[in-house]
C-alpha cells in the first residue's frame, strides 16, 4: 500500500525518513486526509485544483499529501501549486519556484504587493492579518478563473479550525469557525480545507522530516499580540492538563445539537408542544402507596 517499499512514490516523498514513527505519522495524515475529503464530498471528477502554497509547514504537508494521492490514483483530480508573492519584505522569492521545479510540481507564481496596501490602509500598532488575508483570498479566487480551477484549496488544519471557533466565541459572539469546504460569495468555486482532521503538530513533525524549505509567516513583523495567538496559548493550557482535549473538541464540532443551544432561527423553540396526558396515564404508572407499620 502506501508504504511498499517496491512501489513508486511521488519526488515530493523522495527521501523520506525510514523510521516506523515517520511511516506511522505520514499514514496517519495521508488517511486523515483522506477521510475528510470524502467525508465533506470535495471530489469532483476531471477538475482541476488550486493548491495554495505559502512555504509554511502546513502548505507543504497538504501539497506533498495531495499529490502522493493522486500519484496512487485516489484523487482525480488536476493539481496547479499556486504562491502568492505579496512583496512582504525579506520573502524569499526564489525558494517556492525552485523547489516545486526541482519536485516537477506544475505551479504557477504570482506577483501582486498587497503589502503596500496593507502598510497604507492599517493603523500604526494593528495588525496587517485581516486586510491581508482579504487581499490574498481575492487573488486567489481571480487566479483559480484564469486558471479554469474549480476549487481553492488551502493548508488549514484542526488547531486552525479551532482556534478559530474559540475567537469567534470569544471576541465575535458566535458559534462559527472554518469549514472543512464552502462556496465563496460569487457562488462559483468551492474552498476545501483537506487537512481539517490533521493536527497542527503532525504537520510540523512531518514538513520537520522532510526538510522542506520553510518560510516563516512573520515576515512582515504584525504577529505580536495577535488573538489567535492567545487562544492558541489557551488551548496549549487545556492541551497539556489533559491531553486529548483538542480532538474532543474537534469531535463536538461535528455533533452540534440545535436543540440544546440558544438559536431560534436554527431550532424552533417557539414551536415547541408538551404532550398534555389524561389522568389515567398518570394512574397507571403511579404505584400503590403501602402503609408503613
Amino acid at each position: 500500500m502506501l508504504d511498499d517499499e517496491d512501489s513508486p512514490i511521488h519526488p515530493l516523498f523522495a527521501g523520506a525518513p525510514s523510521t516506523t514513527e515517520f511511516k506511522k505519522l505520514r499514514k496517519r495524515i495521508v488517511r486523515e486526509t483522506r477521510e475528510a475529503i470524502e467525508k465533506y464530498g470535495m471530489i469532483e471528477r476531471d477538475t482541476k485544483w488550486l493548491v495554495c502554497l505559502s512555504g509554511g509547514k502546513d502548505s507543504y504537508t497538504l501539497l506533498a499529501v495531495l499529490h502522493e494521492l493522486k500519484w496512487r490514483g485516489l484523487l482525480p483530480v488536476e493539481l496547479l501549486a499556486c504562491n502568492l508573492d505579496q512583496g512582504q519584505p525579506g520573502f524569499p522569492a526564489t525558494v517556492l519556484p525552485e523547489f516545486l521545479e526541482r519536485m516537477g510540481v506544475p505551479h504557477r507564481i504570482e506577483y501582486q504587493d498587497t503589502y503596500s496596501v496593507v502598510k497604507e490602509k492599517v493603523p500604526a500598532g494593528r495588525t496587517y492579518c485581516a486586510l491581508c488575508s482579504r487581499l490574498r483570498r481575492g487573488n486567489l479566487y481571480r487566479i483559480a478563473r484564469e486558471e479554469g480551477c474549480s476549487a481553492v484549496v488551502l493548508g488549514h488544519h484542526r488547531d486552525d479550525i479551532l482556534e478559530t471557533f474559540f475567537m469567534n466565541l470569544f471576541h465575535g459572539g458566535r458559534l462559527a469557525t472554518m469549514p472543512p469546504k464552502l462556496v465563496n460569495e460569487e457562488g462559483d468555486l468551492f474552498v476545501y480545507r483537506p487537512l481539517s482532521f490533521v493536527a497542527e503538530d503532525d504537520c510540523e513533525k512531518f514538513a520537520n522530516a522532510m526538510n522542506y524549505p520553510i518560510i516563516p509567516c512573520d515576515l512582515c513583523g504584525s504577529q505580536d499580540g495577535l488573538q489567535r495567538q492567545q487562544v492558541k496559548q489557551i488551548l496549549d493550557q487545556w492541551e497539556r492538563n489533559a491531553p486529548g482535549r483538542r480532538q474532543v473538541m474537534f469531535r463536538a464540532l461535528m455533533n452540534a445539537r440545535p436543540s440544546h443551544l440558544c438559536d431560534p432561527s436554527l431550532f424552533d423553540f417557539a414551536g415547541l408542544e408538551r404532550r398534555v396526558a389524561d389522568e389515567a396515564d398518570f394512574s397507571e404508572n403511579i404505584p400503590e402507596l403501602r402503609s408503613r407499620d
